[in-house]
């Protein structure tokens, strides 16, 4: 009899390890997190109304970057074309002078054909260096960064005559540094919200989050989402069984690329503000970390990691200036420290991926 009481005893201590060393990167930014946060000194209504709104402006970009890793593509940094696809729509909106929802739609419905053929030209591209997708997709992001800003300081005025001094330069050739997204300004946080005291709750825009996730979760149980999961763990074996590997990653590739633009208009509206030049070159590389800091890898990802990593992120964000000030007396050094985060989780991750395939 008491041999048998001990066995559930063993099991569940081995179960306790295995989940405290899978979830080894989460813990430990709860940690500093909790840290952060105290010696942050910030009030609480201020710091629950700042991570509801950056969960709210950030998540639906983190949650992006699911169905590549599960369809065994690693870490998508090609979203960055999805947030240019996202910006142009965005810019052609202000131009057109529209306002309030007609805006969105109008911006949606200009957005969703340029992600999708941006979508398709990364998802070829990988399939060409197949294996080798990560590394792809942040020099693609580069190139593409490039003829974005060909075409947003040359090609409109010089080629395309554009005549609006609220986003053209004073020589009219070129956009401005910053356009004002006024127009556009809140058009889904402020759609309905519900307020207790400093606290914003962006229903709406929660809704739409919720609704991605519900999406995700039933498209993932289809046949397609079981492709994905297939050509994840074998491409060898997925096309033996008939699945066609090459067309499966493409939408993999699209769907994550049409989702980033999506990300980026919740995020740009939320801003109020575009930065022409600048923010778009971010976006892979904070999700990415993002996703990471919630417990994903290289090659498995679930969206309640996308969201835990989306919190424990912008914690840090939000708590490193003002932590590091009291602790050390500069703010800089919180940023400083944010920044190494962001590039040290996502070296980490390349480290232990490379690890891990040297060791199969």
């Amino acid at each position: 009899m008491s041999d048998m009481k001990e066995t559930p005893t063993i099991k569940e201590d081995f179960d306790l390890q295995k989940q405290l060393k899978n979830n080894a990167v989460p813990i430990m930014f709860v940690i500093i997190c909790s840290i952060g946060c105290y010696y942050a000194r910030l009030p609480w209504p201020f710091l629950i109304n700042e991570i509801i709104t950056r969960m709210a402006r950030n998540s639906f970009l983190v949650i992006s970057l699911i169905i590549p890793i599960i369809a065994g593509m690693g870490l998508n940094f090609g979203i960055v074309l999805g947030a240019m696809a996202a910006q142009f729509a965005l810019i052609a909106v202000v131009l057109f002078e529209l306002q309030g929802v007609a805006a969105l739609l109008v911006t949606i419905i200009l957005m969703l054909p340029m992600a999708i053929f941006f979508g398709w030209m990364t998802g070829a591209l990988f399939n060409m260096t197949r294996g080798k997708e990560m590394i792809t997709g942040i020099i693609l992001s580069f190139f593409a960064n490039g003829v974005y800003q060909l075409i947003c300081l040359w090609v409109l005025g010089a080629i395309i005559p554009i005549k609006n001094p609220a986003v053209m330069l004073p020589s009219g050739v070129g956009l401005r540094n910053t356009i004002n997204l006024k127009p556009l300004h809140y058009v889904l946080d402020r759609m309905f919200e519900l307020q207790y005291g400093m606290i914003r709750i962006p229903v709406v825009t929660f809704l739409v989050i919720l609704l991605l996730c519900v999406g995700m979760h039933f498209l993932l149980k289809t046949k397609l989402g079981q492709d994905f999961r297939a050509v994840g763990q074998s491409q060898h074996i997925a096309g033996v069984s008939g699945i066609n590997v090459d067309k499966t990653r493409i939408i993999a590739i699209v769907l994550s690329t049409i989702l980033a633009a999506m990300g980026q208009v919740i995020f740009l509206q939320n801003l109020g503000i575009l930065t022409t030049y600048g923010s778009h070159v971010q976006v892979g590389t904070f999700a990415v970390a993002a996703i990471l800091v919630g417990g994903a890898s290289v090659s498995k990802a679930t969206i309640p990691q996308a969201l835990l990593g989306t919190l424990l992120f912008h914690t840090l964000f939000i708590v490193s200036p003002l932590a590091g000030k009291n602790l050390l007396g500069s703010p800089q050094v919180g940023e400083f420290f944010r920044v190494f985060i962001a590039y040290g989780v996502i070296g980490v991750a390349l480290a232990l991926h490379a690890w891990k395939g040297r060791g199969k």
